[in-house]
């Protein structure tokens, strides 16, 4: 192995997660440890902007107990973007900027946190600085709540996501039952083309508390059926919960706000429709169909900012994930991301993956089709068993005059 020296890099992209930073902990710490290898170490301000406009901060000059304490600060301490990078074919200005800024401060090691999109930035980099004979190590740390992450059994954020989801739609459910009078809830869940999210309410269902219907992007979504089904349980028993994930669509492809929005739906850089608004097109629906009480919630940015219902488990594999990330650089590897593969058996136990990013980059996992009922309305068995031993473990996180206690960076400009 022919040994690299240099500095290190580190990004953070796409929407930030309860145990994002948990990766950042991983590398930051790990990386400091090799001042052999890696000279100095490097945090872009929002990711691929931050190295573009040459603004990232020096990690060396931070204190070490605060970067401990980014394993339960959520967000991304580091702040992010959704900036995508033109096809290089066809204008290769940001490449270009970016070879130029790696060169002036030695980058030879280049590691970016993210999911789908954000892995296909870190390939298209890693190809055009080897295009260009310059040397850099380029390894994707994954991230992301939605689960969707081609390679991997699972991915960090989703875990403690999930059990926020599944915990708050237990509350949820205990509340929707205070009077005597009926009620229907529905309850939107982030994922737009998975519905990994959506359905861990499920998980609820184990402690008697989850959703009488689950609907899910990976099933064409019909409103009629939904309003027969919400109708049935209405008649028998006055309370109906609804789990759905915001991307549902029509067997036309249409999202559900776009069924009232028309055509002004507006997109984000990578031509994703913005969605949101979907509990509260169905609410409506069901209340002029069934004349009952009826509840819009959507859990929005809670469901992936919530540290203080993380599952330690989940803060872990993160921290494990940053941390293995630059030990296989330093060790000479290069277009990688880091991956879990689940050992066979009753206990939980995953091990490290190498998944090369051309296999990841905009490839999307979903919930498989077998693990949805016939009827497209609610999940199996066989979720509960795959998602239950990633929610384990209450997080670690310090609590000071009974509120979080989260890292202070300093963030020193380079």
């Amino acid at each position: 192995m022919t040994t690299l020296k240099g500095n290190l890099m580190f990004g953070q992209s796409g929407g930030p997660t309860s145990v994002i930073n948990a990766s950042a902990a991983g590398v930051f710490i790990e990386a400091l440890k090799h001042s052999d290898v890696i000279e100095k170490v490097y945090g872009a301000a929002n990711g691929i902007v931050g190295i573009l406009n040459e603004k990232f901060y020096d990690i060396g000059q931070e204190d070490p107990e605060e970067l401990e304490m980014l394993k339960y600060t959520p967000s991304s301490s580091l702040g992010s973007c959704r900036y995508k990078l033109a096809d290089v074919n066809k204008d290769d200005t940001d490449y270009q900027r970016l070879l130029e800024v790696f060169r002036k401060y030695n980058i030879r090691y280049f590691l970016y946190n993210g999911g789908n999109d954000s892995m296909d930035t870190c390939n298209k980099i890693s190809k055009f600085l080897q295009k260009s004979g310059y040397e850099c190590r380029v390894m994707g740390v994954p991230k992301t709540i939605d689960n969707d992450l081609f390679g991997t059994d699972h991915c960090p954020g989703f875990a403690s996501a999930a059990k926020y989801i599944a915990t708050t739609t237990m509350e949820v459910f205990l509340d929707a039952r205070v009077y005597d009078t009926g009620m229907i809830c529905v309850i939107e869940i982030m994922g737009r083309h998975a519905g990994w999210l959506t359905a861990a309410t499920r998980l609820a269902c184990e402690k008697g508390c989850g959703p009488d219907l689950i609907y899910l992007p990976e099933v064409p979504f019909d409103i009629n059926e939904m309003i027969t089904d919400v109708t049935r349980i209405y008649e028998k028993n006055k309370k109906v919960i609804i789990a759905v994930s915001e991307g549902v669509q029509t067997k036309d492809g249409l999202f559900i706000p776009e069924l009232v929005a028309g055509d002004d739906v507006s997109v984000d850089s990578f031509g994703h429709k913005q969605l949101g608004g979907t509990a509260v097109v169905l609410a409506d629906i069901l209340k002029k169909e069934t004349g009952a009480k009826v509840r819009g919630i959507e859990l929005s940015l809670m469901q992936r900012c919530a540290s203080h219902c993380a599952s330690q488990t989940d803060i872990d594999e993160s921290f494990l994930a940053g941390q293995t990330a630059v030990i296989k650089a330093i060790e000479g590897l290069t277009d990688y991301m880091i991956g879990f593969e689940r050992a066979p058996g009753k206990e939980y136990k995953c091990d490290i993956e190498l998944i090369p990013l051309n296999d990841v980059a905009n490839t999307e996992k979903k919930v498989p089709r077998d693990w949805i009922n016939a009827a497209g309305n609610f999940v199996t068995e066989d979720f509960v068993d795959y998602a239950l031993p990633l929610i384990q473990n209450e997080t670690k996180q310090q609590i000071v005059d009974g509120l979080p206690r989260f890292a202070n960076l300093k963030k020193v400009l380079v």
